[in-house]
């Protein structure tokens, strides 16, 4: 079966899509700060690296032994000049990354501002989460490491916030690890997002265990309802991954959408092979045509969430992350 995704728009979205009024938390108190490693860094004068980098990473306690260790992958049983030879070949090779982040970022505070907002909204709905109090911005390999929650702070790969069209990001060393529909995501209003984003895999990690289509459908939409609530400001279509038209085509065409769920008998199976093609990040989803984005399975399942919600308005967001999935499925009655 193949259903045509066009790029009709239509003016009016479905009412589902309504955002409710966004709770007032201004007086709800959050304490951060960012600390930026790169610029200190990158500020290492070469012919003295070792005692300067000694220095800088004793000043970084826990992140500094980890830069070093993981993101840099430098053994701790070298010696002291292959660590520095090493240091300046990273340093040189990423000197071009390192001044087109201070373009971008030289002042990063818009969006600690926003991840601050965000923490806002964590702690009106889970007042007894410890929330992060510290940013770290780095800058490590483009093919790496990116955004990371460790305890309390937020680890922010500044190399991954480049705008999608930054060049090295076409090559084919970062390509092996991102593909293009992921670097499509690396640009600097996804740094909320990807921060917020590790705050709900940490609240309720995913389960490993197999599951059928419609309850890990369900399950990411409610991550996404969840993710919504914390950044509430932010447009849809980052939340998902997708581009602005992709997102107005995925509400023009939900019918379509879902009939591909329903009329395959997809919502029921148990092969991951199979739904890990509409629940994780994808170039396409090919049954819906070559511009239907991938993770439809998500979009679906967040609309479900979203119909469940409509009928519950007083739901807690802790009370809905912990209700059957199944459960919500009935009780939406979702059909578009």
């Amino acid at each position: 079966m193949r259903l045509l995704f066009g790029f009709i728009l239509i003016v009016a979205i479905v009412s589902c899509n309504t955002k409710k009024k966004i709770p007032d938390v201004s007086s709800v108190k959050v304490q951060l700060n960012t600390r930026r490693f790169e610029q200190q860094f990158f500020a290492i004068d070469t012919n003295n690296i070792i005692p300067q980098l000694d220095k800088l990473i004793a000043s970084y306690p826990a992140f500094g032994e980890n830069f070093m260790g993981t993101i840099l992958g430098i053994d701790p049983k070298w010696s002291t000049d292959t660590t520095a030879t090493y240091i300046k070949q990273f340093m040189a090779y990423s000197r071009n990354v390192f001044d087109t982040s201070q373009k971008y970022f030289k002042d990063f505070t818009p969006y600690e501002n926003e991840i601050k907002r965000g923490l806002q909204f964590v702690k009106y709905y889970y007042p007894n989460y410890k929330i992060p109090t510290k940013i770290i911005t780095y800058l490590g390999p483009t093919d790496g490491y990116g955004d990371i929650l460790d305890d309390d702070v937020f680890y922010v790969g500044l190399q991954i916030h480049l705008g999608k069209d930054f060049p090295l990001y076409k090559t084919s060393l970062v390509r092996e690890t991102y593909p293009d529909y992921v670097t499509a995501h690396f640009t600097p209003e996804y740094i909320s997002v990807n921060c917020l984003k590790n705050i709900v895999a940490d609240m309720y990690p995913e389960k490993t265990e197999d599951k059928r289509m419609l309850v890990q459908m369900v399950e990411k939409g409610k991550r996404l309802f969840l993710l919504q609530q914390f950044l509430p400001e932010k447009d849809e279509h980052l939340l998902i991954g997708y581009t602005a038209e992709q997102m107005k085509d995925c509400y023009a065409h939900e019918a379509a959408i879902w009939d591909l769920f329903v009329q395959n008998n997809f919502l029921q199976t148990a092969d991951n092979n199979l739904i890990k093609n509409y629940v994780t990040e994808g170039p396409k989803t090919q049954e819906l045509g070559e511009k239907a984005p991938g993770n439809i399975g998500s979009f679906a399942g967040w609309e479900i969430v979203k119909k469940y919600v409509a009928s519950h308005p007083d739901i807690k967001p802790d009370s809905l992350m912990k209700i059957d999935d199944e459960r919500i499925y009935a009780e939406a009655k979702y059909k578009p």
